[in-house]
């Protein structure tokens, strides 16, 4: 048994990671694109609005912790599947209310249960610590941040995609009926990562009987260069015993976060500030916002194997910052062309910033982290990406206190936490220097 040849290959394992994580990922913006909808049939106040938005974030981000560390247990197979069954269930949930009481019957006494459904939803946002684990194992070190960064570009993409798709399948199928395509996606894809899924060499080794040390040898031999503790609590409990790690957590809440943050909250930005039409608003976001962050991350990937994660951070972070401003002066200009011309550099700004951040952000965990990849995996993206769901009722709160022009001033949010970002890289930088 133990002399049948191992299955797949890295780039089996990075096709089959990516397309996992891009069918669960598309939960970010389960609420995003419809958050209209939702706001005049429940008549939902900023902060609720914020809220239900970053719903799918709550659940989803938390649950990388422990799955990601799990992943250096079982490999990632089982917790991809597990992850996406827990997101069919919200949607099957969600489509279920929709069918029983919209329009008329979707008040705000269903707000709770459209909240929880919508977390369940975003269960499948975890897989991107199980997967991010799984592509570092198959991959040698000196390719980890280009084939990271594959993985999280592409993967990423997927609620680009939909931000577009969603107001289109709106405006033709109605809200009801999108929800229930979504969800028939959801489990198709689900069934055909189930088939196509394969775990580095090692944990199929160990799967078949070989003890650790056989088993990591013939994964040598085959070319595997990152092995796993075994140890899922224990992998948490190395990760989170270094002080790299929370400065990577740090970094990561503000770039991953606070992608998942403004590509849900977005959408409303361009509708309530600027008076912009829905789908245009989600184009704008999906183009200009969420692909844009998402597809420079590969390249950002890539520059950090460079020049290194650290300089790569100090740079995207100051570029984030000098967005938020723009977003920021955006009421203060006079003419309504110069308004959306502010507004649309500083996103573009923003999502440059964030993807090469997000990039250099995992490009420095395997390096910082090498023993307990799959721990650190979970921490980082895990508590980073609760950034996703702590932000937007930020956000909220000061279109509640200043009205229609606090969409531009909220970003004030992202000035200081892209400040913060600049600092530990700094210092970051600076003990590698010394080392």
């Amino acid at each position: 048994m133990s002399k049948t040849p191992v299955r797949g290959s890295p780039r089996r394992g990075l096709a089959a990671a990516t397309f996992g994580f891009f069918i669960g990922f598309a939960g970010v913006v389960v609420y995003g694109p419809a958050a209209s909808e939702f706001e005049e049939a429940m008549g939902l106040s900023g902060i609720m609005l914020g809220l239900l938005v970053g719903a799918p974030n709550l659940i989803g981000s938390l649950l990388r912790i422990p799955f990601g560390a799990w992943t250096d247990d079982v490999g990632a197979r089982k917790p991809f599947l597990i992850l996406l069954g827990l997101s069919i269930v919200g949607m099957a949930g969600l489509s279920a209310i929709l069918v029983l009481w919209y329009p008329d019957g979707l008040t705000i006494e269903l707000y709770p249960a459209i909240f929880l459904f919508g977390a369940l939803s975003g269960c499948g946002i975890a897989t991107f610590s199980v997967g991010s684990a799984q592509t570092a194992y198959w991959y040698p070190a000196d390719r980890q941040g280009t084939a990271l960064a594959v993985f999280a570009g592409l993967g990423n993409s997927s609620p680009g995609i939909f931000t577009v798709v969603i107001p289109v399948a709106l405006a033709v199928l109605g809200l009801t009926t999108t929800y229930v395509v979504w969800l028939a996606f959801l489990v198709v894809g689900t069934a055909i990562y189930a088939t196509i899924a394969v775990d580095p060499y090692s944990f199929q080794l160990r799967a078949r009987g070989l003890g650790p040390d056989r088993a990591r040898r013939r994964a040598e031999a085959l070319g595997q260069e990152l092995f796993p503790g075994g140890d899922a609590v224990g992998s948490i409990e190395d990760a989170a015993s270094l002080k790299r790690t929370w400065a990577l957590v740090a970094l990561y809440f503000t770039s991953f976060g606070g992608f998942l943050a403004l590509t849900v909250w977005l959408p409303s930005y361009w509708t309530s500030l600027h008076g912009i039409e829905a789908r245009t608003a989600g184009v704008l976001t999906a183009v200009g916002f969420i692909l844009l962050a998402t597809f420079v991350r590969i390249p950002g990937g890539a520059l950090s194997d460079r020049v290194g994660g650290e300089r790569a951070a100090t740079a995207s972070f100051a570029v984030v910052g000098l967005g938020a401003i723009c977003m920021i002066l955006t009421p203060r200009i006079g003419a309504l062309a110069s308004e959306f011309g502010v507004a649309l550099v500083g996103m573009i700004l923003l999502a440059t910033g964030i993807g090469v951040a997000n990039a250099a952000t995992f490009q420095l965990l395997p390096l910082y982290v090498p023993d307990a990849v799959g721990g650190a995996s979970g921490l980082v993206g895990g508590l980073g990406a609760f950034g996703g769901f702590v932000v937007p009722p930020i956000l909220g709160v000061f279109v509640d206190v200043y009205g229609v022009t606090g969409y531009a001033t909220g970003f004030v949010v992202y000035l200081g936490l892209a400040t913060i970002g600049v600092a530990l890289s700094v210092g970051l930088y600076a003990t590698v220097e010394e080392g």
